[in-house]
């Protein structure tokens, strides 16, 4: 009688390959620490490219309920395999990062603490003279945005969004009511996971197969969205909407016409609204939220190849600061 398949969840996302001998067959270099922040400690990584020489540095920040050890991290070994040296770390209360798990409570704090890790990278030898770009999927674009606005001019040479969360739709907003009623505790209801699950990892992947894999993640957020959280995310996303103005730097923004989780008009007022000279919109047609890892490869491939003819481009165009 043949044995039943196991149920148990690989370590990581490609199997059960040793971490160093899986890296080194993707052609980068990966390590893991804990960065000790003034808010919290956080879990960051570092993607470096094994086989070409270093051309500028991208700061990445994963989405909602996620973390940068599972599927996220094909996002940086692509950048790394394009000779960008990448740093990622799991945002407060994600993944391997402190924090009360998936609380948002204060945006502003939660871009701090991973943007005081990224300037501590950007100031450092050998990359303090390189070209740096900063890169958001989903709510980590509006966490990458925030970040934006907390920097010094000139800190950033370009940012990159992918399904950025910029604007709700209306199926996804927390009700009123909800908010109101939890407000009348006087914040005492601020972190219960009590919001109404609005299944979003079902809206966002269109691949199946890759849908499986995102779903076993260890790390992966599945409960109910906590009140503060939602409450949060509608005061900053009306914030970042009313200073889109203030963006100067070039960016590239990309949506799929699909997209069940954010709204495309994310990526659209973004474009007409921001100061910037230099500005990229990217929609890709019929595709869902997760552009790189939920889409069939070919699509997720067309994404990627945007992404990197654009990010060659401003260092060309850019060069050392």
């Amino acid at each position: 009688m043949a044995p039943e398949p196991s149920s148990e969840v690989p370590p990581n996302f490609w199997g059960h390959m040793p971490e160093e001998e899986y890296y080194t067959s993707q052609g980068v270099r990966n390590t893991k620490s804990h960065f000790q922040t003034p808010n919290a400690k956080i879990f960051t990584q570092s993607f470096l490219p094994l086989h070409q020489p270093i051309k500028a540095t991208v700061f990445m920040t994963h989405g909602y309920g996620s973390d940068t050890g599972w599927l996220f991290q094909k996002i940086c070994i692509s950048f790394a395999n394009w000779g960008y040296a990448v740093f990622a770390a799991d945002l407060l209360g994600h993944g391997r990062s402190e924090g009360l798990r998936c609380y948002l409570g204060d945006m502003e704090t939660v871009a701090a603490t991973s943007l005081s890790f990224f300037l501590d990278v950007r100031r450092s030898e050998p990359y303090k003279t390189l070209p740096a770009f900063l890169f958001g999927e989903s709510m980590g674009g509006l966490a990458t945005l925030l970040m934006y606005f907390q920097s010094d001019p000139g800190t950033w040479t370009g940012l990159i969004f992918s399904a950025p969360l910029f604007v709700i739709p209306e199926d996804m907003k927390p009700s009123k009511v909800h908010l109101f009623m939890y407000g009348l505790l006087f914040g005492l209801a601020d972190t219960w996971a009590a919001m109404p699950d609005n299944k979003m990892v079902g809206k966002a992947i269109r691949d199946p197969e890759k849908l499986k894999v995102i779903a076993s993640n260890p790390r992966r957020y599945t409960g109910p969205p906590r009140v503060g959280t939602m409450r949060e995310l509608l005061r900053v996303t009306q914030y970042v909407q009313d200073n889109f103005s203030k963006v100067t730097a070039p960016f590239f923004t990309a949506h799929g016409t699909a997209d069940g989780v954010t709204c495309p008009s994310s990526s659209k007022l973004l474009y007409e609204k921001a100061s910037s000279e230099d500005k990229t919109l990217k929609l890709y047609d019929g595709m869902y939220h997760s552009l790189i890892q939920g889409e069939p490869d070919e699509s997720a491939n067309l994404v990627l190849g945007d992404m990197r003819e654009w990010i060659d481009d401003r260092v060309r165009r850019y060069g050392s600061q």
